[in-house]
């Protein structure tokens, strides 16, 4: 097992603050700790009567990251702005805790502030150009950082995969027939003409604007060396929830013009599902077996939306058809007076720390999830048992039996049972979706689209 994460406590923030004025040879004269799901703060320092405002990005807590040295997200920032990309500037890395200093871009992601369509057009159109002028970087300015560079149609394909099995693996806390079985798919479906290996965020879609102009770039964690098309793909999943400014599909078209090739719409599917399987895979340890101290509400977020951006893109992919679930019928808990309580002793909680706020938001959250769980698990539960025992030809009574079971008929199951195991997840997740929906941590996945790539 992994040995526990840093700690960024109280004694953790003020060795960041001796860094920093060791650092800028400053004073900090404020040092605010964003609200969010990983350690991060806001700092003004005051430099010879000037006020310059950083950012502190300190290392994900728990087991989930994919590049455990945070170091690396800073050396590629800093080749980056070698190379003229809008990316913050790295002042420095403290090591204890982990924690990369850089300036603070100004600005905001959400489009909506932006003065006009035709504003937001022309910062959307401005991030693709960046994007573009990324794509076009030597690659082996980031090898000399310790980046690979695979050879082959094959390796540059499934560069993120071979990336995120070490941690899936070892991490895996339960059977994941849904991941197996698409893990498979992808590697028997590589697009073998893709050849050109190139720097690529991984995570893209994260830039900063102000004023009707971009600021930067910014969230480097995930980058490697793979197709320019898992850019496309992955702002592609995030418009549905951060809007890039403009129709994706005039978007991709001024990609092409500034890259000067053009995008395969198929290779740009492929790697939608390539990305949601991955991000799947790095929770799902956490999600099925839950590690004290992660933010358990986001990582079910995560999970279940997802899931279903997977079979959005196999959908497409295979040009199949999933049948809608029924929802549950009528409740039936044994536990309604005890949530309850649970509920209203959450509800009491006072603070006016916007930490321990959050906190108690993340609680009431997954309460909200117990409560669907609790009234109708059982019975969607013995939906999927039903589904299960009918695929496999055996009758299971307990779902972590079926699970391992059809984990194991996944593996061993040649491409003809494609389509039927399509579906079956399809049923599976379609119930997932009708069960936890409803609720706050539900949301994302039920309003899952992928914009038209044409």
């Amino acid at each position: 097992m992994k040995a526990p994460g840093p700690d960024y406590g109280t004694a953790a923030e003020a060795r960041l603050r001796a860094f920093v004025e060791s650092l800028t040879g400053g004073r900090v004269a404020r040092m605010e700790r964003q609200v969010r799901w990983r350690p991060a703060w806001f700092v003004d320092v005051a430099v010879d009567g000037a006020t310059r405002r950083l950012h502190l990005r300190g290392d994900r807590e728990g087991d989930v990251a994919i590049f455990p040295d945070l170091k690396r997200e800073a050396d590629v920032m800093e080749v980056l702005a070698e190379h003229g990309i809008a990316v913050p500037r790295i002042h420095g890395y403290c090591t204890d805790p982990p924690c990369i200093v850089m300036d603070a871009l100004p600005g905001t992601r959400d489009m909506a502030t932006a003065a006009s369509d035709a504003q937001r057009s022309a910062v959307a159109r401005e991030y693709m150009a960046q994007v573009a002028a990324m794509h076009r970087l030597p690659v082996d300015a980031f090898a000399a950082r310790g980046l690979q560079v695979p050879q082959g149609p094959e390796a540059i394909a499934l560069v993120g995969l071979e990336a995120y099995l070490p941690l899936y693996r070892r991490t895996k806390s339960r059977p994941e027939p849904m991941l197996e079985f698409v893990i498979g798919w992808l590697r028997r479906h590589v697009p073998w003409h893709r050849t050109r290996a190139a720097f690529i965020q991984f995570d893209s879609g994260q830039f900063l604007f102000e004023n009707g102009r971009v600021t930067g770039l910014y969230d480097f964690e995930f980058s490697m060396i793979g197709d320019p098309m898992v850019d496309l793909a992955t702002m592609r999943m995030r418009d549905s929830i951060e809007p890039l400014g403009d129709d994706m599909r005039a978007l991709f078209r001024h990609y092409e013009e500034c890259a000067g090739e053009p995008i395969e719409d198929d290779v740009v599917e492929y790697h939608t599902l390539m990305f949601a399987t991955l991000g799947t895979m790095q929770f799902t340890g956490t999600v099925g077996r839950p590690t004290p101290g992660d933010p358990h509400d986001v990582y079910l977020e995560f999970d279940l939306a997802l899931r279903q951006v997977m079979l959005h893109a196999m959908c497409t992919l295979t040009g199949e058809t999933l049948e809608p679930q029924a929802p549950p019928t009528q409740p039936s808990s044994e536990n309604a007076a005890l949530i309850a309580k649970l509920a209203d002793t959450i509800a009491r909680i006072e603070t006016d720390v916007p930490l321990e706020q959050a906190r108690k938001e993340s609680a009431a959250k997954l309460l909200e999830w117990l409560v669907c769980a609790d009234a109708h698990g059982d019975e969607m539960r013995e939906r999927d048992l039903a589904d299960v025992s009918a695929l496999l030809g055996l009758s299971f009574e307990r779902w972590s039996d079926a699970e391992r079971a059809l984990e194991t008929f996944v593996q061993n199951a040649g491409p003809e049972h494609d389509l039927r195991l399509l579906h079956l997840f399809g049923a599976i997740e379609g119930r997932r979706l009708q069960l936890y929906g409803p609720t706050r941590i539900g949301r994302s996945a039920q309003n899952v689209h992928l914009p038209p790539i044409r």
